[in-house]
């Protein structure tokens, strides 16, 4: 899987679905995120082809490579975003979306291992993600994939549902995407399979059309 995608090219509007090839230089008036799972050895190896002096960071857990030039404007928006994991095992998903929507400039708050198996842990968190007025959550399960319904039961902002093919569910995940393709609860979106960066996009296109809405 090779994704590569720009951010902070204006310092404003990030181009979230704008796709570079394996091989793109850091645009000349910004950076770049890249999750490039095979070429991430040669790239930390060798930096001189993304020029402009640029700063790299790795994440081992979802693969994801941060590039950025030293004099890359730092975009924000007024849009806080809760990420929630079921389980360990979901992390490098939730950990994908995070990292995207915090480069995004989306101000992100992380919850994780707070799954249906202990429901008492998702609480506190939940609480919290409310009395921070978060717009929205993104919360990535896998097994049953029951988490995103309890947490758009209990919150009245928008849920965008990852399925993850971790854990014992039926046939990598399939399970998990059918149950909250199907859930009852209204305001429930869902992803793709694994489908990390899928949320993080939806997310900033969300905020972003919001914060127009507001400037207006």
């Amino acid at each position: 899987l090779v994704t590569i995608v720009a951010v902070n090219q204006t310092g404003g509007d990030i181009p979230l679905s704008q796709l570079y090839a394996p091989n793109s230089k850091i645009p000349a008036s910004g950076s770049a995120n890249l999750t490039d799972y095979n070429r991430v050895e040669e790239i930390l190896g060798d930096t001189s082809d993304l020029g402009r002096g640029a700063t790299l960071e790795y994440h081992p857990d979802p693969n994801l490579l941060v590039a950025k030039t030293k004099d890359a404007p730092s975009a924000t928006l007024d849009c806080s975003v809760g990420v929630v994991a079921g389980g360990t095992s979901d992390i490098p998903i939730a950990e994908e979306a995070r990292i995207i929507a915090a480069e995004s400039g989306l101000d992100v708050v992380r919850a994780y291992d707070v799954g249906v198996a202990g429901l008492h842990r998702l609480f506190p968190p939940l609480k919290e993600m409310i009395l921070r007025d978060v717009d929205l959550l993104i919360v990535v399960a896998g097994m049953e994939g029951a988490l995103p319904s309890v947490v758009k039961g209990l919150i009245d902002v928008p849920v965008i549902g990852v399925p993850t093919s971790v854990g014992y569910g039926y046939r990598g995940g399939e399970s998990a995407l059918i149950a909250m393709l199907n859930s009852c609860v209204p305001g429930l979106l869902v992803t793709n399979i694994d489908n990390g960066f899928g949320a993080a996009a939806a997310a900033y296109a969300i905020c972003s059309r919001m914060m127009k809405k507001r400037e207006e």
